[in-house]
C-alpha cells in the first residue's frame, strides 16, 4: 500500500493522535463533576485542544524555520501540561487510572514525534 502525500496539518499522524486523544479526554471529561466545570474540566479540555491548534498554526507557518518551531514548541508545552492533568484526574478519582495511563502514553508518543520534528525541522521547511 502506498503512502499518501501530506497535504494538511490533518494528514499527519501527530496531529490525528492529538485529535483523537482530545475527543476522547472531551468524553471523559463529561463525567467531571460540575464544580470542576471551570477549572480541571475546562484546563484539560483546553490545552488537549490546543496541542491540535499549535500543530496546524505551524504547519502553515513552515517558510520561516523559527516560527515552525516555535508553534510546534507551544503544542509540546501543551501536551505535557495535557498529562498534568491527567493526574490530577486520576488522584481526583475523576478518571480511571487505566484509562489515564493509556491517554498518557498516547501524550508520550506525541510528545516524542514533536520533538523529534523540532530536532530536525528541515525536511518540513517550505523551500523557497
Amino acid at each position: 500500500m502506498e503512502k499518501q502525500p501530506i497535504k494538511s496539518h490533518e494528514d499527519l499522524e501527530v496531529y490525528k493522535m492529538a485529535f483523537d486523544a482530545a475527543m476522547q479526554i472531551f468524553e471523559l471529561s463529561k463525567t467531571f463533576p460540575v464544580e470542576e466545570r471551570y477549572s480541571l474540566t475546562d484546563q484539560i479540555r483546553r490545552s488537549s485542544r490546543s496541542v491540535c491548534a499549535n500543530l496546524a498554526e505551524a504547519w502553515r507557518k513552515r517558510r520561516y524555520e523559527a516560527a515552525f518551531i516555535a508553534k510546534l514548541s507551544d503544542s509540546e508545552a501543551e501536551a505535557a501540561e495535557t498529562q498534568t492533568w491527567l493526574k490530577f484526574a486520576v488522584k481526583c478519582n475523576y478518571l480511571n487510572a487505566e484509562t489515564a495511563r493509556e491517554l498518557y502514553s498516547t501524550y508520550n508518543r506525541i510528545l516524542s514525534i514533536l520533538v523529534t520534528i523540532i530536532n530536525n525541522p528541515s525536511p518540513w521547511i517550505i523551500k523557497r
